[in-house]
């Protein structure tokens, strides 16, 4: 129970980050409708409907939340010696969580999200006149990036022991040994 009481308000931090930055940007080029929420999540509403979008402008307001998002956890990952440290479980439990869903929801949402919702990835590339599956495979590899960087650095810098094979290393260096 103690873990749902981190986990569910840090998913909801994420999600009015995330949102809360599409809406930001959508109001500066005059493109903000409104915000809904839903029971899969927030949604904010833009003024062009999605098959009259062009320009430069739906690829910052479609792509700054993603990697405003990846960047704060890479930020986050920056100060990890400070994070694990916190003594206080609820901090500290937050701030794991928090790193994980900044690392790995966004690079997930583009990457694969479009093959099951639509999503940013088509803002993205429309905005900026590049292919959709290069924005997807772009961001499938900075998840298995960030995904390794978890599995090898802040897991274990957090005392998590775990065998689940998403959340193991999955690329290590073999020492070789040399007979001579």
């Amino acid at each position: 129970m103690k873990k749902y009481l981190t986990l569910i308000p840090t998913l909801i931090i994420f999600a009015i980050i995330h949102e809360g930055l599409h809406a930001l940007i959508a109001y500066i080029y005059g493109e903000y409708a409104g915000f809904h929420v839903k029971p899969f999540g927030f949604e904010v509403i833009f003024i062009t409907p999605v098959e009259e979008r062009s320009g430069l402008m739906w690829g910052f307001i479609s792509g700054t939340s993603n990697i405003a998002t990846i960047l704060m956890g890479y930020l986050m990952a920056t100060f990890l010696n400070r994070f694990q440290k916190l003594h206080n479980y609820y901090v500290r439990s937050f701030s794991y969580y928090l790193m994980i869903f900044l690392l790995l929801l966004d690079p997930l949402n583009i990457s694969i999200g479009p093959l099951i919702y639509g999503g940013d990835a088509e803002g993205i590339a429309v905005g900026f006149g590049i292919n959709r599956w290069l924005v997807q495979g772009i961001f499938f590899i900075i998840f298995i990036l960030n995904r390794e960087l978890i599995a090898q650095k802040i897991i274990p810098a957090y005392r998590i022991k775990t065998r689940h094979p998403f959340f193991i290393p999955w690329f290590t260096k073999h020492k070789v040994a040399i007979d001579a």
